[in-house]
């Protein structure tokens, strides 16, 4: 199973939109490099552009990548159906899944035009080995950790 990544992007502030890069920096126990959210337990956030085009069209709203607050925006690889432990290897990266959506009783600290992605159809993951990662970079399961 392989796909491609679309977007990548930063945040400098919480509670913020990302801004589209042309390239990010992921470093393990932190994550994406300058990032706000760098240092977290949920190190990258990873949102499937499908996702992003199938919101738009429901709604009418066009959202940009880094709109929800994600730092990576994929196409061609269905995210919410990879397996915790799934490793990816996107660019010169490697990442493992830690976590499919967040705890929807839980408040989020951003919305976009009153709307949130990542809690439905987010995934996390932590660095494993660091590296560049870009548009255009294919992204490749490794394996499924046991």
């Amino acid at each position: 199973m392989a796909g491609k990544v679309e977007a990548v992007c930063v945040g400098k502030v919480k509670s913020q939109p990302k801004q589209e890069q042309s390239e990010i920096n992921l470093q393990p126990g932190i994550g994406v490099v300058g990032d706000a959210h760098a240092g977290t337990d949920k190190e990258v956030s990873l949102l499937a552009r499908e996702d992003v085009e199938a919101f738009s069209q429901k709604t009418g709203i066009q959202a940009p990548p880094g709109s929800f607050a994600e730092n990576i925006n994929t196409r061609g690889i269905s995210l919410v159906n990879l397996a915790r432990g799934t490793h990816l290897v996107l660019g010169e990266a490697e990442i493992e899944i830690i976590a499919i959506g967040k705890n929807p009783s839980l408040p989020h600290t951003y919305l976009f035009r009153g709307h949130s992605l990542l809690p439905c159809r987010g995934v996390f993951a932590q660095v494993i080995r660091g590296g560049k990662v870009r548009r255009g970079d294919l992204v490749n399961r490794v394996s499924d950790k046991k």
